[in-house]
């Protein structure tokens, strides 16, 4: 057999193969179906769209533009609860908030928490004025949508849950900034200090943190995107202990890491 007999009995299996392939078809593909918006012969209405069924609504068909969803009222936050509030539900708030908010906000809401220390961007502080005095459908509203550097959770947590954190968190800041006047008269009061000591802490356990100098604290300043908040400035370092590093160490050359050391500078925030 020559080579030019050999390349077209080659060629020839090619096409056939390739015919044959062409007619091997997925029945699905050409099965009858109905098209959206189109009429059916199927139904006697003609229609292929049925009609919804009495008394029954479809998924996730709510009111979309209610106060529980939104946290709005005629365009502006408001500041009540959609249900009473209970301790079953703060409850269920600070189980929610420990476990979706306090890596960053700290569980005592200063901002401190555990991915702040660790140089992250600072969250906010619920304990400054201007959150003293948000009304709860901010919170609500952030939790939806995002605000600044912090992403919207409403994927992870329902509208029921969302106002329960909220709830929670004005009860944070409650704790943290009671007054002589939420004292009921009688009541046996006593300094954080002291009780830290008679619990065999330090009298400064109860003092307020500080974070480390690989942080930034205050509310991330994102004017230019028009929403407000407070500049970003470095924390004070606070003289970590130092770990000795291979080489030595003097006054000239510091150990890395250590106060001396340290030089950060987040954009747009100032060093004090």
């Amino acid at each position: 057999m020559t080579l030019n007999s050999f390349q077209r009995i080659a060629a020839a299996s090619a096409i056939a193969s390739a015919a044959l392939l062409t007619g091997c078809r997925q029945d699905m593909q050409d099965q009858p179906k109905l098209y959206p918006q189109r009429g059916s012969a199927f139904y006697a209405d003609g229609r292929g769209a049925r009609p919804q069924v009495e008394n029954t609504i479809a998924r996730s068909q709510t009111d979309a533009d209610s106060y529980m969803l939104t946290g709005m009222v005629d365009g502006k936050e408001g500041d009540g609860m959609p249900f009473p509030v209970n301790a079953e539900l703060l409850q269920r708030g600070q189980e929610r908030y420990n476990i979706y908010c306090a890596a960053c906000h700290s569980r005592v809401g200063n901002g401190g928490g555990v991915i702040v220390q660790r140089g992250y961007r600072p969250a906010g502080n619920f304990h400054t004025d201007r959150l003293r005095s948000a009304p709860l459908g901010h919170f609500f509203n952030v939790m939806t949508n995002g605000y600044g550097a912090m992403p919207d959770y409403a994927a992870q947590v329902t509208p029921e849950d969302r106002w329960a954190i909220a709830a929670y968190i004005r009860a944070l800041q409650l704790s943290q900034h009671a007054t002589t006047a939420d004292i009921k008269s009688g009541a046996k009061v006593e300094k954080l200090e002291d009780v830290a000591e008679r619990e065999g802490l330090p009298r400064d356990f109860a003092a307020e943190w500080t974070l480390p100098s690989t942080a930034v604290y205050g509310t991330p300043n994102n004017q230019d995107n028009g929403i407000p908040g407070e500049d970003m400035v470095n924390s004070h370092p606070t003289g970590p202990a130092v770990v000795a590093k291979p080489g030595p160490v003097t006054a000239e050359k510091p150990a890395p890491g250590s106060a001396n050391n340290v030089k950060l500078n987040a954009p747009g925030s100032t060093n004090r």
